[in-house]
């Protein structure tokens, strides 16, 4: 089982997208998520929800509604975020080639690429990716008040 790239990826993107622009103190609407990483708004409700159901997300109702961390940055880890993706997706996969070869070596090397992958994505945080982010040159929104100061 390795990782279904499209979900998962999206699921840490979304994660990533709202760690970037608020955390735990604002809010990002699923309309600003949408539009900053260009994805139809309706496609990512399944996995915002899902997320949600998780404890990853908090999601908020009402005129300033809209989602934050479930918990700190450093607690969530993206191993967290592809298991839910994971039982999320649990539709059954297609039956692959058979055989001794297949059985004998490119089912155990598969074995071994899932578990190095999975030890990699119980390593990595969203602390982390935000690290990265911060190391490519990429500036967080100032979170400053509007002064309506006379």
């Amino acid at each position: 089982m390795l990782i279904r790239r499209d979900r998962a990826m999206t699921a840490i993107t979304i994660l990533l997208d709202i760690a970037f622009h608020g955390g735990r103190a604002t809010t990002a609407s699923a309309a600003d998520i949408a539009e900053r990483l260009g994805l139809a708004r309706r496609g990512m409700e399944p996995l915002l929800q899902a997320l949600s159901r998780a404890g990853l997300l908090e999601s908020v109702r009402g005129p300033r509604g809209g989602y934050r961390l479930g918990r700190p940055r450093r607690d969530i880890r993206l191993a967290d975020i592809v298991a839910v993706v994971l039982a999320e997706g649990s539709e059954e996969e297609p039956a692959g080639p058979g055989g001794a070869l297949q059985e004998a070596v490119v089912d155990r090397l598969w074995a071994e690429l899932d578990e190095a992958a999975q030890a990699r994505l119980a390593a990595l945080t969203l602390d982390d990716l935000l690290r990265r982010a911060q190391d490519a040159g990429i500036r967080r929104p100032s979170a400053e008040p509007i002064s309506f100061a006379i």
